[in-house]
């Protein structure tokens, strides 16, 4: 089948099941052209929270099929590759937070929404990149702040805010294969490109950059600036999306190696196939998600 028979199959089968797709601004161009609302986690949160299909086909990673599935448990919500998962969110587990909770028992736990439900269930106010400074600085001054598992935006959003807080030491594999070295590159060979740099990046890069952002951040900062070529720092999906809306600009990764091979995973093939056979589906246990959902919401309604 080609790849236009594919995708006209999805959008048949896609309105006959009620469906919606959602993809995160890292998936492959392909997936990226079919989705019905593109973003990154923050922003689909919100969407996930607020659709009326009756099944969700998220194109991303567990974690934020997961989120959507906790915000939206009476929907079907499907991960087309229930094997795209998030190895920074592995680097903590529920164990590991309970115990640093309890060493910490006065302590607010913000959590980057790059996390399992289950640290979710015990985390106070979920973050991601876009409103992570928002979200520190809504916590009383007075309070302890357990940060995870991102070292790298804890550490950067602590910098920000001037507040003391424990970071675990967790980070994206992908976002660490950014050198600061193939900026100054890319730099020199493009002198009045500007620098956008998502704060997972390790601290060097990230001092490297005109400006610190998001996802979502890096698509308006590009709109709005009056520079014609952007050096992006972060996954190599971005450029794709950043390219699509402002094809006037030039885009250049900061490192083609700066893959996520769990983002990848999803092809269309297999969201024909999810839809077909309505699976694989991602569930939550009630109590969990019960306790995780107040983190979340709390996250959708700080910050942009």
């Amino acid at each position: 089948m080609s790849k236009e028979d594919i995708v006209k199959k999805i959008e048949i089968i896609k309105n006959d099941r009620n469906a919606v797709i959602l993809a995160h601004n890292y998936q492959p161009p392909e997936i990226q052209d079919i989705a019905d609302h593109l973003g990154d986690s923050l922003e689909l949160s919100r969407i996930a929270s607020k659709l009326e299909n009756e099944v969700i086909v998220f194109c991303g990673v567990h974690f934020m099929a997961e989120t959507a599935a906790i915000l939206s448990p009476e929907k079907k919500v499907i991960l087309p590759d229930r094997t795209a998962g998030c190895p920074m969110a592995d680097m903590l587990s529920d164990g590991e937070l309970a115990s640093l909770k309890a060493r910490h028992p006065d302590a607010i736990v913000v959590s980057y929404v790059n996390s399992s439900a289950k640290v979710k269930a015990l985390t106070d106010i979920c973050c991601t990149s876009a409103n992570a400074i928002d979200v520190v600085k809504s916590v009383a001054e007075d309070r302890e702040i357990i940060f995870g598992p991102d070292h790298y935006l804890g550490s950067w959003v602590a910098e920000q805010t001037g507040r003391n807080m424990i970071i675990w030491n967790g980070y994206c594999p992908s976002h660490q294969l950014i050198g600061v070295r193939e900026i100054e590159a890319l730099k020199n060979r493009h002198p009045d490109a500007l620098v956008m740099v998502h704060p997972e990046a390790s601290k060097e890069v990230v001092s490297a950059a005109d400006a610190v952002l998001g996802t979502g951040g890096m698509i308006r900062f590009a709109g709005e600036s009056n520079a014609k070529t952007f050096i992006v720092g972060t996954e190599v999906g971005m450029v794709y999306r950043l390219q699509k809306e402002y094809p006037d600009k030039t885009f250049i990764p900061a490192s083609p190696r700066a893959v996520c091979d769990n983002m990848k995973k999803i092809t269309l093939e297999k969201v024909l196939a999810s839809l077909e056979r309505l699976e694989p589906v991602i569930t939550v246990e009630p109590e969990i998600a019960d306790k995780a959902r107040n983190a979340i919401e709390r996250m959708i309604e700080t910050g942009r």
